[in-house]
């Protein structure tokens, strides 16, 4: 006889308490293996694969697609053994004993488990349990009816993946932002052809066939209106306010709106902000980069020079370098810089972490900062790549802006902010010349410093960018 357990949303770990289902992965009726990834979820961290720590069929599933689970709510069910169970009544007692003293360590392997829940984290159930199932049990006719007959598990099979524009698969969308685009305006994903690589689904193609349905609404409202007999109903449905539209806060988004929200709650924040000509530092960076040989090596980036800067303005003003707390009432040094920086990605807004950022040159800093990128772009961060952090570098000339006031990235103390930098007219040597200039702007938490700290901090920022040759001092 097959039993049938229960597999619940495990803790993903950094304190996260819930998660949104973004795709289930098997279907009710599938044949799973132990460890075999069944659901994908998106917490406020990651998106992350959920791996059943046990062998068996799929009986039920809990939840659907866009839905958000708590921590110890039941994902699926799946019953163990029922593969593995005859198809006809069982031989003689003396026969049956025999093949139930066969069968029980496979019987008792697949209702073990692995232990595994997630990727470094383990069950914590004790074998004991699984030790319940008794083989014999299989050919007695007292049993329970089955919970998954042996029939639907082919049947299930070709179920369990849709066609996808006349293939069987999986519908090939990657970002959740896609699909939440979809679900909101009904439509219908297996329907659209991708135009990234290998069919995937690309915002632009949703996009697309928002605009098509919209066209062809609009369409059936003219055609409707050139009908005298029929025009009084649909004018009086179209006179109609629209539905605001309703965006819960959840996901990333969410943990954005809490994290600020707090922020702005708690901290005693003040800005202040300095523009600073970069033409040396952009010359400099050019150099570096054109160099061959011995002195030779990767690109650095603009991003890896500034935050080196801030490593080296930290180690002079380490006040801005702390956390309060509160419970406390102490500002708490600490003693290295994990720098993180925003990175604004389809699932919106993060904040990857440069660990030990003290300890690197601008070289290290700019292939931690490349790497750490290129995985917040494929939604592979995981959530401890995404917390820790002591001092934040906000370069939000990207988006081809000069000035902003950061928000605090809590529990943090400072974030330094940085314009676009473009050619402007500047006094240079007592004369009036085109210049590359940039706006920097430091938020800081007026509780761990007073004014002339932040000042000092943000002034020796903007030297070593108009002078990079100030940072030898520290080499």
């Amino acid at each position: 006889m097959a039993q049938v357990l229960e597999f619940k949303l495990p803790d993903l770990g950094e304190g996260l308490t819930e998660a949104e289902i973004v795709r289930w992965l098997v279907e009710v009726g599938d044949v799973v293996a132990i460890d075999q990834p069944v659901v994908e979820v998106e917490t406020a961290k990651a998106m992350v694969e959920v791996p059943c720590p046990y062998g068996g069929v799929v009986t039920a599933r809990f939840g659907e697609e866009g839905s958000e689970l708590p921590v110890g709510a039941p994902l699926l069910t799946v019953a163990v053994g029922a593969t593995e169970a005859p198809a006809s009544p069982a031989p003689s007692t003396s026969s049956a004993s025999g093949a139930s003293s066969a069968g029980a360590p496979a019987a008792e392997e697949s209702s073990a488990g692995s232990g595994n829940v997630l990727v470094g984290y383990g069950t914590g159930a004790p074998a004991a349990r699984r030790r319940r199932i008794r083989p014999e049990r299989v050919g007695t006719p007292a049993a329970p009816a089955p919970v998954v007959e042996p029939e639907p598990v082919p049947v299930a099979v070709p179920a369990a993946t849709g066609e996808v524009n006349g293939q069987q698969g999986p519908v090939a969308v990657v970002s959740p932002l896609v699909r939440r685009l979809a679900r909101q305006h009904e439509i219908d994903l297996r329907r659209l052809t991708g135009s990234g690589p290998d069919g995937l689904i690309l915002r632009a193609d949703v996009d697309s066939a928002i605009r098509e349905a919209e066209e062809a609404a609009r369409a059936q409202t003219r055609t409707a209106a050139t009908e005298p007999a029929v025009a009084e109903a649909p004018t009086a449905v179209a006179a109609a306010p629209a539905a605001a539209e309703r965006i819960p806060l959840r996901g990333v988004r969410g943990a954005v709106a809490d994290k600020l929200s707090r922020s702005r709650s708690e901290i005693p924040d003040a800005t202040c902000w300095v523009d600073a000509d970069a033409t040396e530092l952009m010359a400099a960076r050019a150099a570096m980069n054109a160099a061959s040989g011995p002195s030779g090596g990767p690109k650095v980036s603009v991003l890896a020079l500034l935050a080196r800067i801030c490593t080296a303005a930290l180690a002079r003003y380490p006040e801005l370098n702390s956390t309060v707390d509160t419970a406390a009432r102490e500002i708490v040094r600490l003693p290295g810089v994990h720098l993180g920086f925003a990175a604004q990605t389809e699932r919106g807004l993060v904040v990857p972490v440069v660990r030990d950022a003290h300890t690197r040159n601008a070289e290290s800093i700019g292939a931690e900062i490349a790497r750490l990128t290129e995985l917040a772009r494929t939604g592979k961060l995981s959530p401890a790549q995404l917390t820790g952090g002591t001092f934040t570098l906000n370069n939000y000339g990207v988006f081809g802006v000069d000035g902003s006031t950061p928000i605090i990235n809590h529990p943090e103390a400072a974030m330094l902010g940085v314009g676009r930098i473009m050619p402007k007219p500047w006094v240079h040597n007592g004369e009036l010349a085109v210049r590359q200039v940039v706006q920097l702007s430091l938020t800081f938490d007026h509780r761990v410093c007073d004014g002339g700290t932040a000042g000092g901090f943000l002034r020796y920022v903007a030297d070593c960018v108009e002078q990079p040759a100030v940072l030898l001092r520290t080499l």
